[in-house]
């Protein structure tokens, strides 16, 4: 099969073809492997938010049980920085070293690393080291603590016309400031390194829980001084990362040192506590929308505003602001970044990054026009409908937003929505309607992939991208079996390893579109080696033209001719035919703008009497293409939706606004949505296949089903209860204010 446009298998639920190995516990998920003369490493960490290492006293932790070593600022290798490059795939999370210094920028950041026989052993010698600071006075506790105005990044700001001027004269506007505060990604597997040097200290091998093994291997090799060929880095299983796993953090750089030191293998799996402060997070947002509009609803000025948390020892941007200039025909439009520091653990891409953020108050200001239009908040997002991508001015490869909110509003029963605020009831509860568009970036990403055709019928695939838990596993066999004929059981699917060719980050939604094209490539490649070998001399296809022989069913066929791929090799006394092939983004990008499109629909109940405010319903269409898998499509978008109930309803980092210190790193204390908090999700795939995107007509899926949600909820907490919450997350103490 080699036309996509009415596939058999693409395009089908298909069960995980590494189901079976999770549910039988054969998944080799770093924090559980272990290796003969295997050490565990325990992070120390700061006790303080700002300020310097004085001292540390470690003759209690050494005389410990099973400690081998202490490795701390004075007792540390001299390594490298990584250069930090996205373009040249050593980025990483901090670009700060362990250990490099004594100055303290947050509280979390690693002190000190015991080294011991058992984790138990270094766990208990860890908390016996006692830290001696100097303390400083002038920690920065949250940007949304202070009201700093932060640095303006020049290059991060977009304009369109003169939205300024428009908002001035616009007879209807919307002037408000929305905040968020920061997240934890708490994905269910911590961050985890096990190191191994071999063949001498000329090698080395690192299992790491990461979404880019391409990117820790080149990271390493930068820091360590060592050539990208002697370094592995190898992730097979992932337990989700949310996006604080796409770049290597300080840990495994010590763990590494740490194995190199002692001459034996070291792991570390950061504690759940440390995780939560030095692995990453969402940084709080502080966002000014000022909307301007004539009476009949049509946009005439958009600004957005953007302040974001970077850290002290490293700068992140989140680009609030991103999707703005595309979400809505409007002639005048400018958005601007800044970023202030605070004292926290350097902050890093969170599912859909900046964009969530930013939709959230583009969303909720758009619902607040309406009603200040008394306009459908529907039929006011229809009216500003851009066909056509605003800021490049160019088509769009595929758009059917309009399907997706005028569909998602039939399913949820949009029309029966009394507008009167508190005025829909089911005995106690006051019911609240809310909605919000959602949009996220279609990139693509350059990627090789290589293939084997092998004499007992099986295809074997590799690509050095790796599958986070979202299905890629299952995606690259289904698109290898569609193009080969095969069963996708007889597909062997080999990902996580950077010695694989190149494949991509697991991030950005970009994996599945960036990933298969390069495996088609590959498959085509190793079918065309067949049927050279089929017409030799001799074979079954002898005489024939390769051209025209076709490919059906996991065999090569002609009017009158018939060979398996077994027969077909056997009869060569061939074990395997090779195939390799990459793809990348082509002029299309500068023909057509690229994104994925989507709704959401909420219904949220209030019970005054009691205060319990909860989700009840969502209702989603989302517009991703063609989606490959629609069963694990569509879990991508369900988790996604409670993600955002979370962000809405639950979800804050507590900086103690003395010190600077993370109040509630754990999972009792930072809360999440569970079971108890789940309402009811109906999602639909609208299948309209983006052949412009790739060849197999898909987009990304992951982060967009988490945009907009935030906004939809809040948009129906002020529909139920008249209270505009434009401070996230959505607390009782908000609604009873």
């Amino acid at each position: 099969m080699t036309d996509l446009t009415d596939p058999a298998i693409v395009g089908q639920r298909t069960p995980r073809v590494d189901g079976e190995d999770k549910l039988t516990g054969h998944a080799d998920y770093t924090g559980e492997l272990h290796v003969d003369g295997m050490l565990y490493g325990y992070p120390v960490p700061a006790t303080i938010a700002h300020g310097s290492l004085e001292s540390l006293e470690l003759d209690a932790a050494r005389h410990m049980p099973g400690v081998v070593d202490i490795l701390h600022h004075g007792h540390f290798p001299a390594l490298h920085r990584s250069p930090n490059s996205l373009k040249h795939g050593d980025r990483v999370s901090e670009e700060r070293l362990p250990f490099e210094d004594e100055r303290i920028h947050y509280h979390g950041q690693y002190v000190a690393l015991v080294v011991a026989e058992t984790f138990e052993q270094a766990r208990a010698a860890a908390y016996r080291v006692t830290a001696r600071y100097r303390h400083d006075d002038d920690a920065m506790p949250s940007l949304l603590l202070s009201e700093a105005e932060g640095i303006l990044l020049d290059d991060a700001g977009y304009s369109r016309g003169d939205a300024a001027a428009a908002f001035q004269i616009a007879p209807v506007t919307v002037d408000e400031t929305y905040r968020i505060e920061a997240e934890s990604h708490l994905p269910m597997e911590m961050h985890a390194t096990l190191a191994e040097w071999r063949d001498g200290g000329q090698r080395l091998v690192v299992h790491e829980a990461t979404q880019g093994v391409i990117y820790q291997r080149n990271a390493l090799a930068r820091v360590f001084a060592m050539p990208q060929e002697s370094i592995e880095v190898i992730s097979h299983y992932i337990g989700s990362g949310f996006g604080n796993k796409l770049f290597m953090w300080p840990h495994a750089v010590a763990t590494v040192a740490a194995a190199r030191m002692l001459g034996r293998p070291v792991k570390v799996v950061v504690p759940r506590q440390q995780d939560m402060m030095n692995g990453g997070n969402r940084p709080a947002s502080r966002q000014r929308i000022r909307l301007g509009a004539e009476r009949d609803g049509r946009l005439t000025s958009i600004m957005h505003d953007s302040t974001t948390e970077t850290a002290r020892v490293d700068r992140y941007v989140d680009h609030c602001g991103n999707a703005t200039p595309s979400a809505y025909a409007c002639d005048n439009v400018t958005t601007t970044q800044r970023i202030v520091a605070v004292n926290h653990g350097t902050p890093c891409m969170m599912r859909a990054p900046g964009e969530t953020s930013g939709l959230y108050a583009l969303e909720s200001a758009i619902d607040e026009l309406a009603i200040a239009l008394a306009m459908d908040p529907v039929e006011l997002r229809l009216f500003n409908y851009a066909a056509s991508d605003p800021k490049s001015g160019l088509p769009w490869s595929s758009k059917q937003l309009d399907k997706c909110l005028t569909r998602a509003a039939k399913r949820f029963g949009w029309k029966s929505r009394d507008p009167a605020i508190g005025s829909m009831r089911d005995n106690d509860e006051i019911i609240g309607y809310g909605m919000a568009s959602a949009t996220w970036s279609a990139g693509r990403q350059p990627c090789e992939a290589r293939v084997e055709l092998r004499a007992d019928g099986s295809l074997f695939v590799a690509c050095g991208t790796q599958d986070i838990g979202t299905g890629t596993y299952t995606v690259v066999a289904q698109a290898a079996a569609e193009l080969s004929g095969l069963p996708v059981e007889k597909v062997e699917v080999k990902l996580g390893e950077a010695s694989l060719p190149a494949g991509p980050l697991s991030g950005g939604s970009m994996t599945t579109a960036t990933t298969l094209p390069a495996v088609a490539a590959a498959v085509r490649d190793a079918l065309h080696a067949l049927k050279e070998v089929a017409t030799r001399p001799g074979s079954t296809f002898d005489g024939v033209a390769p051209q025209s022989i076709r490919v059906a069913e996991g065999a090569l066929v002609t009017d009158d001719r018939r060979a398996s791929y077994a027969e077909i090799l056997g009869r060569q006394r061939l074990s395997s035919v090779n195939g390799s092939g990459s793809a990348k983004p082509g002029n299309e990008r500068k023909q057509y703008g690229f994104r994925s499109f989507g709704a959401h629909f909420v219904e949220v109940r209030w019970d005054p009497g009691i205060s319990r405010l909860r989700v009840a319903r969502v209702v989603s269409s989302i517009d991703v293409g063609r989606a490959i898998n629609p069963a694990t499509a569509r879990n991508q978008v369900e988790g996604a939706i409670v993600m955002g109930i979370g962000m809405a309803l639950l979800e804050r980092l507590d900086y103690d606004p003395r010190d600077a210190r993370l109040v509630n790193a754990n999972v009792s204390d930072y809360r999440v949505p569970v079971h108890a908090d789940m309402p009811e999700i109906d999602v639909e795939l609208l299948d309209y296949p983006d052949f412009r995107c790739n060849e197999f007509g898909a987009r990304g899926i992951g982060e967009i089903g988490l945009t907009g949600v935030a906004a939809a909820i809040a948009n129906a907490v002020h529909h139920a209860t008249g209270k505009r919450i434009r401070h996230l997350p959505i607390n009782l103490e908000k609604l009873m204010d």
